[in-house]
């Protein structure tokens, strides 16, 4: 027996809902199978919001949202940086089990044309749910690949992972998506590429006036050569890079590229409307929408209704206009008479970047207390990030749960909620929080948590339920520059490997329970039990280590550069432009 949805008032929905489940557990009956509705922010500190200890920006609908549920106050990635964590939460696997964590630089996708991302021997919980009768939707930001060997072989996209439907960007919002930023993709390397160019121009003007003059006599077509030599390179740089907007600023919906370049200005209500509207169609089925936004990611774009609101600048201005499309989604939700039925999850992909700047306003978040930030693999403001859950009638309201929670448990928590298991031939390193989350347990089922950078294990985690102890063992760690100013400012993102890290012999050891900021090493001398908390560390580790097997690298060389016939296009490539002609002002956006 499937009872698929309650109808009932707002005022009696959750007592009815605790009810009706009380009543088919205590017979043996299938229990209700709720819709879930996931929102992810894109580089959100643990402490931009008001439920989470910031008494200067505003943010009332998703306090609201703390307040009907559950807060998590040990939320933790899987990975500092957004691809390698969005694929851990699609997959509830380490980032390193799929090839989605990267060796060398860049250690995200940035480019659409490029052929490395989610495998599609993968599932996905959107998968899961799909077989279990789950209608599914993505709306926002993928950044898990596109295609890999044709423009439309889409094999990394949302619907060959288990979505219904999709609407956003497949790769990420950039300061390239807004005209009059300064570019983020191969910055360095575009520069390098400009000045070679013009090195090169200078000595083929310098050979045409030597040979004009006579003061040299070199044959017209060797100089002939160098010139063709130096436009088709500078064709080949430009056309990967001085186009990266057209390339790279796209919004698709399913397999079709509708707007290239994204209109910044209209991208906001885009998505709202289309989380929206997905709502109002599969209302009275059961689905799951992942709403994945573009906030607060760089540019932050902000429409009008919110620019100059904020006492925080434009990154402020950014936050508060996310939580009231976070409020319009969850009135959406209310009003269709969804509420006691949905399981609703609120989380960031990773900590707030520090190092974002414009002259001296800072650009990114405020990871509260928590040192470090986005890119950090091993501290705790790269990798704690804020959390909620609410499930009126079976979630407890307005309690704080302080245990270990990974976002990677979201995958086997939705499976159970659905009915579906979990795949049995891979590791799944997430686990079923439910029990935990609806106060049946005291204690979360993570023993360790292993903290990647890129590809190179950096840090790792021990709980010890029956003490309450929580240890951290640094191995590896960014050197901060300048020096002790918290954040890598001279290079903008903290480097995973090489001469901008340092290792650490012995391990830097923290107990969290006590010293949450990092702020004070332990020592042989300061802690007894320093060397048998690294033995059973160092014991986990060899023991995580031997479950990993060899995987494609989806960040080699080959899978990160763009690749002109991989890249989608609306028109005729290169002729890759057109406009969604979509009345973005079809909701209502009254503050």
């Amino acid at each position: 027996m499937m009872l698929n949805r309650l109808k009932c008032g707002p005022s009696r929905c959750s007592l009815a809902t605790v009810l009706v489940s009380f009543f088919l557990q205590t017979y043996g009956l299938s229990v209700l199978k709720p819709n879930i509705l996931l929102i992810m922010v894109d580089d959100l500190g643990y402490g931009d919001l008001g439920c989470f200890g910031n008494d200067t920006i505003r943010t009332p609908n998703i306090d609201q949202l703390a307040k009907e549920g559950a807060k998590l106050t040990q939320h933790i990635a899987a990975a500092p940086l957004c691809t390698p964590s969005r694929a851990a939460f699609l997959t509830g696997r380490y980032p390193i089990r799929s090839g989605m964590s990267a060796r060398t630089e860049p250690q995200v996708f940035i480019r659409t044309g490029s052929s490395g991302g989610l495998p599609p021997n993968e599932t996905t919980f959107a998968k899961l749910l799909q077989q279990q009768g789950y209608t599914t939707g993505l709306i926002g930001k993928w950044h898990q690949g596109v295609s890999c060997k044709s423009r439309n072989d889409h094999c990394h996209h949302p619907l060959n992972h288990g979505f219904d439907y999709f609407y956003g960007t497949p790769l990420t919002f950039l300061n390239e998506c807004q005209s009059g930023k300064d570019p983020e993709i191969s910055k360095q390397l575009r520069a390098s590429c400009w000045s070679y160019t013009q090195l090169i121009s200078l000595l083929v003007f310098t050979l045409l006036l030597g040979n004009i003059s006579g003061m040299t006599s070199l044959k017209w077509k060797a100089i002939a050569f160098v010139a063709v030599c130096d436009i088709l390179f500078f064709i080949t740089w430009f056309s990967c890079y001085g186009f990266s907007r057209y390339w790279d600023c796209i919004l698709m919906k399913e397999h079709i590229v509708v707007e290239q370049p994204i209109k910044v200005e209209n991208v906001t209500f885009k998505i709202l409307k289309e989380a929206i509207s997905f709502i109002e169609r599969n209302k009275q089925g059961q689905f799951l929408l992942f709403v994945s936004f573009l906030h607060v990611h760089t540019p932050c774009y902000t429409t009008e209704l919110f620019r100059g609101k904020s006492r925080h600048g434009l990154y402020g201005d950014n936050v508060e206009e996310m939580d009231w499309m976070v409020g319009k989604i969850l009135t959406a939700i209310d009003k269709d008479g969804l509420r006691d039925n949905t399981f609703v999850y609120f989380a960031s992909d990773n900590g707030g970047s520090l190092e974002l700047r414009e002259g001296s306003t800072q650009c990114g978040g405020w990871n509260s207390i928590y040192k470090g930030g986005k890119a950090m693999g091993g501290w705790e403001g790269g990798i704690r990030v804020p959390g909620i859950v609410r499930w009126p009638g079976m979630i407890p309201d307005n309690i704080a749960i302080n245990e270990p929670i990974s976002l990677m448990d979201i995958y086997p928590t939705v499976a159970h909620l659905a009915g579906a298991s979990v795949p049995q031939d891979r590791v799944i390193d997430g686990k079923n929080q439910i029990a935990l989350l609806q106060g049946k347990v005291k204690h979360s089922e993570h023993e360790f948590m292993f903290h990647y950078c890129g590809a190179y294990l950096h840090a790792v985690r021990w709980y010890q339920k029956e003490s309450g102890a929580l240890w951290k063992v640094h191995y590896v760690s960014p050197k901060f520059h300048p020096e002790g100013a918290g954040a890598c400012y001279n290079s903008k993102i903290c480097p995973c490997f090489g001469d901008g890290i340092t290792h650490h012999n012995p391990p830097l050891l923290f107990d969290l329970s006590r010293d949450p900021s990092e702020a004070n090493p332990l020592s042989p001398t300061t802690e007894p039990l320093f060397n048998t908390i690294l033995s059973h560390a160092e014991r986990a580790i060899r023991e995580h280590q031997e479950t990993l097997t060899p995987v494609p690298e989806q960040f080699d060389i080959y899978n990160i550069i763009w690749k002109p016939w991989l890249q989608p296009c609306c028109g005729t490539f290169p002729f890759c432009w057109c406009d969604d002609e979509t009345d973005s002002n079809a909701i209502n956006v009254q503050i």
